[in-house]
C-alpha cells in the first residue's frame, strides 16, 4: 500500500511538473511571438489613392512625404492636383454638373489627432479640400454646406470661379435632350479621389474630394464629405476611404467599419472585403452598384476591395510606385 501511495504521489508531482513546464514553454512562446509582432517593420512614408488619377496626386504628395513632411499636408496637396485638373470630369474643376447644370463639390480631410473638416454642396470654389481644412483649423465645426460654405471660403480668401468647363457643359447639354436621371456608373467609376498617407513620423491622415454623381438631383450629397463614411482615420489603427455609390457607403458607415475591422486584427485587404460583403448583403439589386474601399494601416500595409471588377489604386513608397488592382466580389 505504501509503495502504491508513493507511486501515486510521485506520479502526481511528475504530472504537475510536466504541466508547469508546458505552461512556461507556452508562455515563453507567446512572449516571443508578441516581441516579434512589436518588431514588425513599418513601411513609411507611404501614400495610396484611388484610381489612375491617383498617380499624379501621389507624386505631389510624395514631394512632401519624401522630405519628411506631414501626412496632413501631403494629402491636401495630393488631391488638389486632381481637383484642379479640368480633364477630370468627376472631381473639382470640370466636374460634370447636377441635372440643373451646377457643379457642386464635396470634400473632407482628417488628421492623426482625429481633427477633421468638411464641406458639402460647395459651388464656385476650385479646391474644396483646402476649404475643408480651413473649417478644421479655423472653426469649432466639422462641416459647412452650401451657401454658408461658399461664404466662409470667400472670407478665407479663396477665389471664386466658374467650374463648368466647355467639355462638361457640352456633355450636360447632350444629356438634357433626354434628361433621364440615371447616375453614370461603370466598371471604372472614377467619381472620387480618396487619399491616405503615413508620414515618416508614423502619423496618418486622409482626404476625400468629389463633384459627385453626374446629373444628380440638385442638392444631393454623397459619402465623400462624411467623416466615417467616405473617410475615417484613427492613428492607433489605420485609415480608410471609399469610392463609388455614396448612398451604399453611407448605409454601413463604410470607412469607419473598415478601420474598426482592422482594429480587431484584420488586414487592410480583409477589412475592405468584409465591408464590401456587408454592402452586397444589404442590397437586393446590385445592378451598377459599384463601391470600392481603400485602407492603410499604421504599419504601412495597404489593401482594397470592390463590389465589381475594375477598381484600382495608386501606391507610392520609397521602394515602389505603381497601380494595384483591387480584389472584387463580382464581374460585370
Amino acid at each position: 500500500m505504501n509503495h502504491r501511495r508513493k507511486f501515486i504521489k510521485v506520479s502526481a508531482i511528475g504530472s504537475a511538473a510536466l504541466l508547469l513546464s508546458a505552461f512556461r514553454m507556452s508562455k515563453n512562446k507567446h512572449k516571443k511571438e508578441d516581441l516579434s509582432d512589436k518588431k514588425t517593420k513599418i513601411t513609411k512614408p507611404v501614400v495610396v489613392s484611388t484610381w489612375n488619377h491617383g498617380m499624379d496626386a501621389n507624386a505631389a504628395a510624395w514631394q512632401i512625404l519624401g522630405q519628411k513632411g506631414k501626412a496632413i499636408d501631403a494629402v491636401e496637396a495630393g488631391v488638389r492636383v486632381t481637383e484642379s485638373d479640368p480633364e477630370n470630369t468627376s472631381v473639382g474643376l470640370g466636374g460634370l454638373p447636377d441635372r440643373d447644370g451646377h457643379v457642386t463639390l464635396d470634400a473632407c480631410i482628417m488628421d492623426h489627432h482625429s481633427n477633421c473638416g468638411a464641406v458639402a454642396f460647395l459651388q464656385d470654389i476650385e479646391n474644396p479640400v483646402s476649404v475643408a481644412r480651413k473649417v478644421m483649423e479655423a472653426t469649432n465645426h466639422v462641416m459647412l454646406v452650401g451657401a454658408g460654405a461658399k461664404r466662409f471660403a470667400l472670407e478665407q480668401q479663396f477665389e471664386e470661379r466658374n467650374l463648368l468647363t466647355e467639355k462638361s457643359k457640352k456633355a450636360w447639354e447632350a444629356w438634357r435632350l433626354k434628361s433621364q436621371y440615371a447616375p453614370l456608373i461603370n466598371s471604372e467609376n472614377h467619381d472620387t479621389i480618396g487619399m491616405l498617407a503615413l508620414d515618416a513620423a508614423g502619423n496618418l491622415s486622409g482626404a476625400c474630394t468629389t463633384s459627385g454623381m453626374a446629373y444628380k438631383l440638385h442638392g444631393r450629397v454623397g459619402d465623400s464629405p462624411l467623416i466615417g463614411a467616405g473617410l475615417f482615420v484613427d492613428n492607433e489603427v489605420g485609415a480608410a476611404c471609399a469610392t463609388g455609390v455614396g448612398e451604399a457607403v453611407i448605409r454601413i458607415a463604410g470607412s469607419a467599419i473598415v478601420v474598426e475591422l482592422m482594429r480587431n486584427g484584420m488586414t487592410p485587404d480583409a477589412a475592405c472585403k468584409e465591408a464590401v460583403s456587408r454592402i452586397v448583403a444589404k442590397h437586393k439589386d446590385l445592378t451598377n452598384l459599384q463601391v470600392g474601399f481603400l485602407a492603410l494601416n499604421n504599419q504601412g500595409e495597404s489593401g482594397a476591395y470592390s463590389v465589381y471588377q475594375g477598381f484600382n489604386y495608386a501606391l507610392h513608397t520609397q521602394s515602389e510606385n505603381k497601380m494595384v488592382d483591387a480584389g472584387f466580389a463580382k464581374t460585370w
